[in-house]
């Protein structure tokens, strides 16, 4: 009898030190796959923001849809400028640009990754084919129409399948903090073309 109660404590000890170190752990492993995820969406925001930024050079607007950047990044393409002195100007003070050739998007953005595919940069990594809220528009500044975007994605759908408790205290925290719960690039509000990660 003395010896099925000391093999009992040992079970209960045994079990009661794996919760203690789980417990330990929970938030450890959470903050791994968190960080790892946003790496992976901090990532695919810079991609979006890049093509933006050329997308808004050739349009003088940024794209408002996923489609329409999609379809830029496969088929547009960027001028090659190179500049050179004025003929004109014979004191050699001033020159002009000359496009000399085009080198499409894709290439000229994405050439040095690996399997990049210009259809997925609408959806969110490791998230089951959820997408990102893009939207662009314009603000005026100084009597000015100045173009804007903000793709955004919120921490409830990137960090899907983690401990819902720890995503909800890491919104509250964000939220106290007058932050967006989540990732996001641009703002709709300011010519801004940083991300919230910066």
């Amino acid at each position: 009898m003395k010896r099925v109660i000391q093999i009992l404590l040992a079970l209960v000890i045994v079990a009661l030190a794996y919760l203690v170190y789980d417990s330990i752990m929970k938030p450890v492993r959470f903050e791994q796959e968190k960080n790892f995820r946003t790496d992976l969406v901090v990532e695919r925001l810079k991609d979006i923001r890049s093509a933006q930024i050329v997308y808004k050079a050739q349009n003088q607007a940024f794209a408002g849809d996923f489609d329409t950047l999609v379809e830029f990044i496969k088929n547009g393409e960027i001028p090659v400028v190179k500049m050179i002195p004025d003929p004109k100007d014979t004191t050699f003070s001033r020159s002009i640009l000359d496009t000399i050739g085009y080198v499409p998007v894709i290439d000229s953005l994405y050439k040095k990754r690996l399997n990049f595919k210009a259809e997925n940069i609408r959806f969110v990594p490791k998230s089951d084919g959820a997408q990102f809220e893009m939207q662009a528009d314009f603000i005026e500044r100084s009597n000015v129409l100045v173009p804007v975007f903000e793709v955004k994605v919120p921490n409830l759908v990137f960090l899907k399948g983690l401990d819902e408790q720890m995503i909800l205290n890491l919104n509250d925290k964000q939220e106290t903090n007058n932050l967006y719960p989540g990732l996001k690039v641009g703002s709709l509000i300011e010519a801004s073309t940083d991300g919230n990660w910066e």
